[in-house]
This record gives C-alpha cells, structure tokens and sequence, in this order.
C-alpha cells in the first residue's frame, strides 16, 4: 500500500480545506515546488496533487505550478485532479510528465468520456469518487448528486480506469480517521484498485484501513492519501510507508 502525499493548490500556496470548503483553507506552504520535494526525501513514492482553483472553475488553474514540480522531481509519479473536464486537459498533464490523471466530476456527468480517456492513455486514468453519505458530490463537491460511489465504480468496470480515489468529504481535513467500512465495502464491491482519501490522522487509522481490507475477500486497497496529518505531524509519512511496506 502507498502513502501518498497530498499538496492541494488554491491560489499557487499548499492548503489543507476542511470538509472541502475554499473559505475553510489553512496554508501551510507558499512554496508548493519545496513541499514535493520534503515529501520525496521523506520516502514518498508517488504525490497526490489537486488544483482546488481548477476544480471550481472547471478548467486547470495551477498547470504552470504542477508542471514545475514534474519538471524539478521526474522520478516522482504524480497524479493530478481539479478541473479535468476535457481530453485536452487530459493531453496537456501526460505530456507535462504526470503520471494518472484524475477524473472526477465529469466522471460522474460524462462516463463515456472516462472510456475515452482510458482508451487514449491505457493505465493512466484514475477516478476521483468523492462522498456524502455514500452519494457523489461534484463541481469542487458544490453538488451532491443521487447516484451512490459503488454504482459509479461497477459502472466504470471495464473502462481500464487505473484506480478510483475514494474519499469520504465529511472526514477530508478533519483528522476523525479513515471511513473504514465505506471504504472497504467499496474495495468489496470494485473491482477497480482502492485509493483511501479523507481523515487519517495517525498510524493507526493506516493499521486499521489495513487490517480490515484483508479481512474482505477481494478488497483491494493500493494506497491511501495523507495531508494535514503530515503537515501537522500526527503523522510520520516515512514511518508511514515503511509499515505499510514491510506488511505488502
């Protein structure tokens, strides 16, 4: 499993929003370029990149910052969401040397739009599912829709999406803990590889997460994102990486 570092951009600065909401941001980095860099020296091996500007104004916003940081750390695989509404966007990030591109709300508004994305870049795509009690929120999580993230993930089945983000938008920033049972009962009815987003604040909401999928056959959980815990140091992303490498 990976631990996967966030840096969320809003306004060119390094922000953790709480329950998704842009008047909730704390920054705790104006050098977004530095922060990837730390969290390469701190055994990171892959970065989670969203472009909070670029997911409410449903275009990229942060491109130049993002390029930048591919640019300055090329043995890093970095995967990118916020605003990704077009193949051109899709193009723009693999030829900037991204290595998934995330997918969300037109995910949930244009499937076949994921299908043409996965054919153009096999491996490549990953979807962003992001949740209010179990329904898809969109549009920056502005909108909740009625459709439930495990009829949207057995919907994409097939598709050759690389892996879907699942994150729970009432624990995002709140260090409450991984949403468990959601997330597990996702990786139980997927069958697209699991990447946990929302709440964890300690070690221990990794040892659970992990715990608890290797008790569900089939529930295949590849990494878990982290972002005010290790800004704030309730969390050791080196610690991190090397538990949950020695139990792989």
């Amino acid at each position: 499993m990976l631990v996967i570092p966030a840096i969320d951009l809003k306004d060119g600065q390094c922000v953790r929003l709480r329950q998704g909401r842009m008047d909730d941001a704390t920054i705790f980095s104006d050098d977004p370029l530095e922060m990837a860099g730390k969290w390469l020296s701190k055994g990171a091996q892959r970065l989670h990149i969203v472009d909070l500007n670029g997911a409410f104004a449903g275009t990229p916003i942060n491109a130049e910052i993002i390029t930048a940081i591919t640019e300055a750390y090329p043995s890093l695989p970095v995967q990118i969401g916020g605003g990704i509404r077009d193949l051109d966007s899709v193009e723009f990030y693999i030829d900037a040397g991204v290595s998934f591109v995330i997918i969300g709300t037109q995910a949930v508004k244009d499937p076949e739009f994921v299908q043409a994305a996965c054919s153009a870049h096999p491996g490549k795509i990953i979807v962003g599912l992001d949740a209010v009690e179990g329904k898809v929120a969109t549009e920056g999580w502005a909108d909740v829709s009625e459709r439930s993230a495990i009829e949207l993930a057995q919907q994409f089945a097939g598709y050759g999406v690389a892996a879907i983000v699942y994150t729970d938008i009432s624990r995002d920033g709140m260090l409450q803990g991984v949403n468990v049972a959601a997330t597990v009962e996702l990786a139980e009815q997927s069958t697209i590889p699991i990447i946990a987003s929302g709440g964890v604040a300690k070690l221990a909401d990794i040892v659970d997460l992990k715990a608890a999928a290797k008790t569900v056959a089939g529930a295949d959980i590849v990494g878990v994102i982290t972002g005010r815990a290790i800004y704030e140091g309730t969390l050791d992303l080196q610690e991190a990486q090397v538990y949950c490498d020695g139990e792989d």
